[in-house]
């Protein structure tokens, strides 16, 4: 597995690394399995790979402690990313009633939770989940650094934050990642938010870079869902707009067969190409799956490709949103 360094003095890291998320939580058709789980985080180990992606809304708290049972003995030479910022426990919902606290004594309060539940004395990257309006970034940023003081955690960063609050935040604290949706149906990124990333020598961690699994191919209507599975309620998944998608899909996997790769290694070579600074982290509870992720780091895409792949998928092609709009407020805020 090749390396990456995640921003200008960020930690170095796997040019792929992986989401926990749906080990534990959001999608699928039914319970995940821990074993097969656990056993995906030490392939992944076996492989190369070492980002791995949690936070204490997944789940929630579950995933942080599995996750922190799958490392247990291997912790040398791994990253952990985790996130705060939401309002979990009944005793702060009277505080953050729009679901949002990222007040310091709480951010204290999740981090000390984190580290005890993933069983480690540093969380090697901190973001901050969704921007809270009702807190400056700032305040933030500055409890943060003292966390990073302490020596409880290592790097800082933000997730769906827009280039005006990336600015401020790295005035007060030097962020090493910002973490945003990024895809071949997600490029809204590009704009502004990319360029503010380069600028600041923030390096950038695209969640979801499979589109929800709707790039792999593998996703074809919704019985492929649970009922609890997130995506029935995202707009990008319903009636006409997810038969519009499958038709991209469908033509993103043509060019996978010529390529000799499956459409989710295309998805995520496209990604990886997007430059040296970006390290996605593809989500995945399968050992299969894991493999097949990895393996698109050997797949180089020429620049013909590039150009065919832009034919058939070019910027704003995705039909609806990537979110319903309570959600879709909280982003790139």
């Amino acid at each position: 597995m090749r390396m990456r360094k995640l921003g200008r003095n960020g930690p170095t890291v796997s040019a792929l690394g992986l989401g926990c998320m749906t080990m534990s939580f959001a999608y699928g058709t039914e319970p995940a399995d821990e074993a097969e789980s656990i056993a995906t985080v030490h392939r992944a180990l076996d492989l190369g790979v070492t980002f791995f992606d949690t936070a204490e809304m997944y789940g929630p708290y579950e995933n942080e402690k599995l996750l922190g049972r799958a490392l247990k003995g291997r912790r040398d030479g791994v990253t952990i990313a985790s996130k705060f910022g939401f309002s979990i426990a009944s005793e702060t919902m009277a505080a953050a009633p729009d679901g949002l606290d990222s007040r310091p004594s709480h951010i204290r309060e999740v981090c000390d939770a984190s580290l005890r539940r993933l069983g480690v004395e540093r969380i090697d990257l901190f973001y901050q989940h969704r921007v809270d309006p009702k807190v400056p970034i700032e305040d933030v940023v500055g409890a943060l650094a003292d966390l990073v003081a302490e020596g409880k955690v290592g790097f800082i960063g933000l997730s769906e934050a827009g280039p005006a609050t990336l600015r401020r935040a790295n005035a007060v604290h030097p962020v090493a990642a910002l973490q945003s949706e990024y895809s071949l149906f997600s490029r809204d990124v590009e704009s502004e938010i990319l360029p503010a990333c380069r600028e600041l020598g923030v390096g950038f961690v695209p969640y979801s870079p499979l589109g929800r699994g709707l790039l792999t191919g593998t996703v074809r209507g919704a019985e492929d869902f649970g009922q609890m599975d997130f995506r029935r309620i995202v707009p990008r998944f319903s009636g006409e707009n997810f038969a519009r998608n499958l038709t991209v899909v469908d033509a993103l996997a043509a060019i996978a067969y010529r390529k000799a790769c499956s459409p989710a290694q295309l998805a995520l070579a496209w990604v990886l190409s997007r430059g040296e600074d970006i390290v996605p982290i593809p989500g995945t509870r399968r050992r299969d799956r894991l493999e097949e992720n990895c393996a698109a780091a050997e797949v180089l895409l020429t620049a013909e490709d590039l150009a065919e792949i832009e034919a058939v998928a070019p910027r704003g092609v995705a039909a609806g949103a990537r979110y319903d709009p309570e959600r879709m407020a909280r982003l790139n805020a």
